[in-house]
């Protein structure tokens, strides 16, 4: 369900960030403000502590490129780099702080707004009919999926979205436990993306997600007949004020719902889509077949 594609959501929470280096018209593409805020930051505390570029890459085991890229906002910080940089710099936490925020401007535009509820959800349900759910991807199926794109995209821009759906990933087992659900169609299951080695180690991940006590996987059969899924992929999240919103994307573009009426009838669907799937263990069972059968 989730690609790359343009904006068409709700006002953008974060509008009072900032942005260096935005693009005029003949410069090339925009910087994200949160790699380049986290740059500042970065020069800032090495200048603190009284290092040049090379001598902060020598101390975290990076090259003078690679630094400088960071500071300049033109590439984003990495987990091992922000950790590295915490202990050479003392900095207290302030950049493990950033990580979210540059990890969340991996992805692609579209999908940024719901990532900000999605992170903090007490409770996530999500129909997916095409593709395995972004959140139960292996890195594998995620960079076959990615490569995929048309137009195509740059190793580059696949190495940073796959990078931001892995990091989405943590919601399975954050503190506090969120409730989350999955449905999913055996046809998204069982259409190869990848390799046979890519498609077992899916389903193999998708068994161990299911075994989490916060998680529920439910395969809609093939053969189902007519059921409300048949419009499309959605997803409803709670958030941690406790109010609902839809989400659903086509083709790259991107829509958050939160007229109550509109949720109302996304949660219905859900419900009815629940009770129209293979059980817990019915579908657990599937999945193991499907893995036996490779």
């Amino acid at each position: 369900m989730e690609g790359r594609g343009t904006v068409r959501t709700v006002r953008d929470v974060r509008d009072t960030r900032t942005r260096r280096g935005a693009k005029t018209k003949d410069e090339g593409p925009d910087v994200p403000g949160e790699w380049s805020a986290y740059g500042v930051l970065l020069q800032y505390l090495r200048k603190r502590a009284g290092l040049n570029q090379q001598q902060l890459g020598d101390a975290i085991g990076y090259s003078l490129e690679q630094v400088a890229s960071v500071e300049q906002g033109r590439r984003p910080a990495k987990v091992a780099f922000t950790a590295a940089a915490e202990r050479a710099l003392e900095a207290g936490g302030v950049l493990e702080a950033l990580q979210g925020e540059v990890d969340r401007a991996k992805l692609p535009r579209f999908l940024r707004n719901f990532a900000l509820f999605e992170a903090e959800a007490v409770s996530r349900f999500s129909y997916d009919p095409l593709l395995v759910p972004g959140l139960l991807q292996t890195e594998a199926y995620a960079r076959a999926v990615f490569a995929g794109h048309c137009p195509p995209l740059s190793e580059e821009i696949i190495d940073q979205h796959t990078e931001a759906r892995l990091s989405r990933q943590k919601l399975l087992t954050r503190v506090p436990l969120a409730e989350l659900s999955f449905i999913i169609s055996e046809e998204a299951l069982r259409d190869p993306v990848g390799s046979p080695e890519v498609m077992r180690a899916q389903w193999q991940r998708v068994l161990e997600v299911a075994a989490l006590r916060n998680v529920e996987v439910q395969v809609m059969p093939v053969r189902r007949g007519f059921h409300p899924g048949k419009n499309g992929p959605f997803v409803v999240v709670e958030t941690h004020e406790h109010k609902q919103l839809g989400y659903f994307e086509s083709q790259g573009v991107g829509c958050i719902v939160s007229e109550p009426a509109e949720v109302s009838a996304f949660a219905l669907r859900y419900g009815k889509l629940r009770s129209q799937a293979l059980n817990v263990e019915e579908s657990a069972r599937l999945i193991e077949r499907m893995v036996g059968e490779t």
